[in-house]
């Protein structure tokens, strides 16, 4: 089993920024891409962005060039740091990891961001 905990969620103003950060324990050794995720008030959950253990990243269109996924192996960690923003980016943003045979879900940190 692995365990995903997000932190860094909260609010913060139009132009602003965040870093969410999430870290695995458990079975880490199984883990492969991992990514984020995110639901927002009356969505479905959509793809944010994932990375490879080898570091290659994949974004949505309506993030590109404002969010950096990032992933350090050593810690068991993956990062999303968030920039330039916007009212549309308010959602609950899960940390996602792919197992050998599974996929692990965080809780879930709330992002508001006010116009």
């Amino acid at each position: 089993q692995v365990q995903l905990v997000e932190s860094g969620g909260g609010l913060v103003q139009a132009g602003g920024s965040l870093r969410l950060s999430c870290v695995a324990s458990g079975r880490t050794f199984s883990l492969n891409a991992m990514g984020w995720y995110r639901q927002g008030p009356g969505k479905q959950r959509e793809l944010v962005a994932t990375i490879t253990r080898g570091g290659s990243t994949n974004y949505a269109d309506s993030v590109k060039v404002r969010f950096t996924i990032s992933r350090d192996n050593a810690k068991n960690t993956v990062y999303l740091e968030m920039n330039s923003l916007k009212p549309e980016d308010t959602a609950v943003y899960y940390c996602n990891a792919e197992g050998t045979y599974d996929y692990y879900w965080g809780q879930g940190t709330q992002v508001t961001v006010s116009s």
